[in-house]
């Protein structure tokens, strides 16, 4: 009798074991905000369209919103999983009492090309404080990372953001036509608008290559509530293994990432599509293991903070969490 009881037992908490497992793994849907659907990001496109999120049971869907801090605020509101976007406006919540935190990194250079409509560049030996002094610039919102990077760059210049240039605000999508027309004689953009510029002639080569000039940048990360990593951990590690594994994959799998980004992209022609990822490559854009060192945070915080974007500094343990990056990365070995 007391043999069967104990048969009766293990057996009970085998199946709660299992009932547990499979609550744990339990297919969930998670939408990220993205601020402009831009190659950029294409790690994240590759994490969804190969499958590696969907190898972890979740469904994950990306919504653009085109606007300043709107990305931000579907988050904090609620509306979506994640946004990926500069870890500062985590920053921007803490300070007035949101929670937010960086959980895996992306885009681990300053995704930001300045360029001059063409024909008009600076002069040998001319510095960027005179050629920008008087000049038209063509930005994206206020509170997104470009226009602080701008802000950051004026400031290193002693420049008046509001007396010695022009800015005109305007939707990422927008520079582009922006500069065309007239309306701005320097754009601030990213790819694959850059290298489209460049094949209509709008503008030429960049002038400013942010990646190079300011090396590690944590510019993009994905980042959720903190009440997601307490009240539903196991999403969240799922979640960041799912993006490390698109990460690992873009690193090491140059054409099959860029076919994901013919699917992304598919009116864009493969040559400048091509031309874009070369490009990103070569400035080591990418994250390649999801860490956010001390450094990236470092250099993102100094630009809001020259900008006056950010009032105060922020520790990189209240906004950034990088627990389960870690133990994905212990886990692969």
């Amino acid at each position: 009798m007391h043999s069967r009881i104990r048969v009766i037992a293990l057996a009970t908490a085998m199946l709660a074991s299992f009932a547990g497992v499979a609550t744990a793994q339990e297919k969930k849907s998670l939408v990220v905000a993205e601020p402009v659907h831009g190659t950029g990001y294409l790690p994240l496109y590759v994490a969804i369209q190969k499958g590696f999120l969907a190898e972890e049971n979740l469904d994950v869907k990306v919504l653009t919103i085109d606007s300043g801090a709107g990305h931000t605020n579907a988050v904090l509101a609620g509306q979506a999983f994640a946004f990926i976007g500069g870890p500062e406006h985590n920053a921007f919540a803490k300070i007035k009492g949101g929670e937010l935190r960086a959980v895996v990194n992306v885009v681990d250079r300053g995704n930001v090309y300045i360029t001059a409509k063409k024909g008009l560049a600076p002069a040998p030996g001319e510095s960027m404080a005179s050629f920008f002094k008087g000049k038209s610039i063509a930005v994206s919102f206020f509170g997104g990372t470009p226009n602080s990077v701008v802000h950051y760059l004026l400031g290193q210049w002693k420049l008046n953001p509001k007396t010695d240039v022009t800015l005109k605000e305007m939707a990422n999508s927008a520079i582009l036509a922006g500069v065309k027309a007239g309306a701005a004689q320097i754009g601030v953009t990213t790819e694959p608008i850059l290298t489209r510029g460049i094949k209509e002639g709008i503008w030429g080569e960049p002038i400013i290559n942010i990646p190079k000039q300011l090396g590690p940048y944590a510019y993009s990360t994905l980042n959720i509530r903190e009440a997601s990593i307490k009240n539903e951990p196991d999403v969240v590690a799922r979640f960041v293994r799912g993006i490390i594994k698109g990460l690992k994959f873009t690193d090491t799998h140059h054409e099959e990432a860029l076919a994901v980004a013919k699917k992304e992209f598919p009116t864009m022609s493969l040559d400048d599509l091509k031309a874009t990822i070369d490009r990103s490559f070569a400035d080591e854009m990418w994250s390649k293991d999801g860490m956010v060192s001390t450094k990236s945070w470092d250099t993102a915080e100094a630009v809001v903070l020259e900008a006056g974007i950010l009032k105060k500094p922020v520790p990189y343990g209240d906004i950034i969490d990088m627990q389960f990056v870690k133990s994905a990365l212990a886990s692969a070995k």
